[in-house]
Parts: C-alpha cells; sequence; structure tokens
C-alpha cells in the first residue's frame, strides 16, 4: 500500500459497516484525527487501523472513555509497553464483569425454572391441566 494513500469517509463506512456520523462521533472525541481538505475529511492508514481498534473495543464492550484511555497510554511513555499492560487489565475487569453477569443470568434462569415448577404444581394441586 502507498504511504500516501488516503481513505474518504465513504470507503471506511462501507468498509467497516459504520455510518459517517460514528466516524464523526469518534473524531468529535478526538480517537481519530483525519486531514482535513476544505469540508473533505481525509483519512491515513493509521487512522483507518485505529477505527478499527475502536470498532473492536467497542465489541467488546469498552466505554469511549476505556478507549480513549488506551490509545493516550500508547502516546505517552512508556507507550506500547503500558498500552499493553493496561489494555490486559481492561480486558480482565471486562471477563470478570462477563462472569458476574452470567452467574447473574444463570440465577434468574434458576429461579424462573423454581416459580415455573411451583406453578405447575399448584395448577395440578387444583385439577387444572396445562
Amino acid at each position: 500500500m502507498p504511504v500516501n494513500k488516503y481513505y474518504s469517509i465513504t470507503e471506511l463506512t462501507r468498509e467497516f459497516g459504520v455510518s459517517t456520523r460514528t466516524l464523526r462521533f469518534y473524531e468529535d472525541e478526538g480517537l481519530i484525527h483525519p486531514e482535513r481538505r476544505g469540508r473533505t475529511r481525509l483519512f491515513r492508514p493509521a487512522d483507518r487501523r485505529l477505527i478499527q481498534e475502536i470498532l473492536r473495543g467497542r465489541r467488546i464492550g469498552f466505554t469511549i472513555a476505556e478507549i480513549r484511555e488506551i490509545i493516550q497510554v500508547y502516546k505517552d511513555p512508556p507507550g506500547e509497553l503500558g498500552q499493553l499492560k493496561l489494555l490486559m487489565k481492561r480486558v480482565d475487569e471486562k471477563r470478570e464483569d462477563l462472569r458476574k453477569k452470567r452467574k447473574d443470568i444463570d440465577d434468574t434462569l434458576m429461579e424462573l425454572d423454581n416459580i415455573e415448577e411451583a406453578c405447575l404444581g399448584r395448577l395440578a394441586e387444583i385439577g387444572v391441566g396445562t
């Protein structure tokens, strides 16, 4: 790929399946910094990679603030090492949060099963079939 390759907002919205509004939001949030030529946004390969990582972070449940923090750590010392350590910490936190949610869902499903069983038992006692 040529070093001076630019992507239009249309190319990136099609590639990633997002709206132009989404990309403008990420720009407004300071996550990406496309070049501007008049009203036209020109995205560099680095912007494209950032968009890819932002969308990945959103898919796994990171907030915009968490994504911004991870990006910023890369730019500041200790750079990539700090970013990787922070990312691993955030992944562990997200994993633990999901495990807790899964337990809550499992507990709720069990309680619903118990309620249903009690209802069916009571219906049988009063002579009503289901």
